[in-house]
């Protein structure tokens, strides 16, 4: 099965495994996924997550989701950037989330990154998601 959008997908599967209160899923492996996965992992918004492979099928990452007092950690993740209308900002641009509550995690030229690491490295770029 083709994904044409890699970081919806993520989100999706998050966001559908914390409604049913899982405490971890499994996602394909890509690099784009893997550096969205240690942004998220680093800011605490998950546990963490770990490459598995099995044998005769392709690589996946099995990621452990976090919660708090039973309440899932991200309370809301959503794409901005999409593939049919891909959103881009500036160092000068880049919003905060909820007063700083959340982060946006964006791809720039330096790596993927949270908002506040792009303000520290003053660079702008694609903004893939808000979390919060």
């Amino acid at each position: 099965m083709s994904i044409n959008d890699p970081v919806g997908d993520l989100i999706t599967r998050i966001r559908n495994a914390q409604m049913r209160r899982h405490s971890s899923l499994s996602v394909p492996a890509s690099k784009l996924r893997g550096w969205v996965l240690d942004v998220l992992a680093s800011e605490g918004y998950i546990r963490g997550y770990s490459s598995t492979e099995r044998e005769g099928q392709k690589p996946t990452f099995d990621v452990e989701l976090k919660y708090y007092e039973g309440e899932p950690v991200i309370q809301k993740i959503k794409r901005v950037s999409k593939p049919g209308r891909r959103v881009y900002s500036s160092v000068r641009d880049l919003s905060s989330v909820r007063n700083g509550l959340g982060i946006s995690i964006v791809s720039t030229p330096m790596g993927v990154m949270s908002d506040a690491a792009a303000r520290d490295a003053n660079v702008g770029g694609e903004v893939l998601c808000e979390v919060y």
